[in-house]
């Protein structure tokens, strides 16, 4: 088995790719995980030891030869994805997804969230416009840690 330490670069940034690509498809909570075991879709079992305290990126090349490279894809994850049309629904929505800590990202004017079904049920109290859909996140969803005193 292969153990991989360092990331080689990402596709979207190397100047060249060989011919023939792996893919690691990984669910993006795995993207923080500095130690795992991960099988590309060719059946090659690859540990994943990174020395650096980096997170892996949707296109990171983990290994790469004249011939081959393996490449992490993301899994899609269920979200629901959050458009308020006013600065008072996207005040109150903020308000309410962090007093249930619950980690967001934003993209384009749209906030997003993992779904969860309360969520869901406080968006159409609220009547927050939002759509439930598979999207690939660029990171991970970061949960927070924190308690009330």
């Amino acid at each position: 088995m292969v153990i991989i330490e360092t990331i080689v670069g990402n596709i979207r940034t190397l100047s060249s790719l060989p011919p023939h690509i792996e893919r690691v498809y990984m669910p993006s909570d795995d993207l923080v995980k500095r130690i795992q075991r991960v099988v590309t879709d060719h059946g090659r079992e690859i540990g994943i030891r990174l020395k650096e305290a980096k997170e892996l990126v949707d296109g990171d090349v983990l290994w790469m030869d004249d011939n081959n490279a393996i490449v992490v894809s993301v899994l899609p994850d269920d979200l629901l994805v959050i458009q308020p049309v006013s600065m008072k629904q996207m005040g109150e929505i903020a308000h309410q997804l962090g007093n249930r800590h619950l980690p967001a990202q934003f993209e384009e004017g749209e906030m997003l969230v993992q779904y969860d079904y309360l969520v869901e049920e406080l968006l159409k109290q609220l009547h927050i416009p939002y759509k439930r859909e598979k999207r690939k996140v660029k990171q991970a969803f970061r949960h927070i840690g924190h308690r009330h005193d």
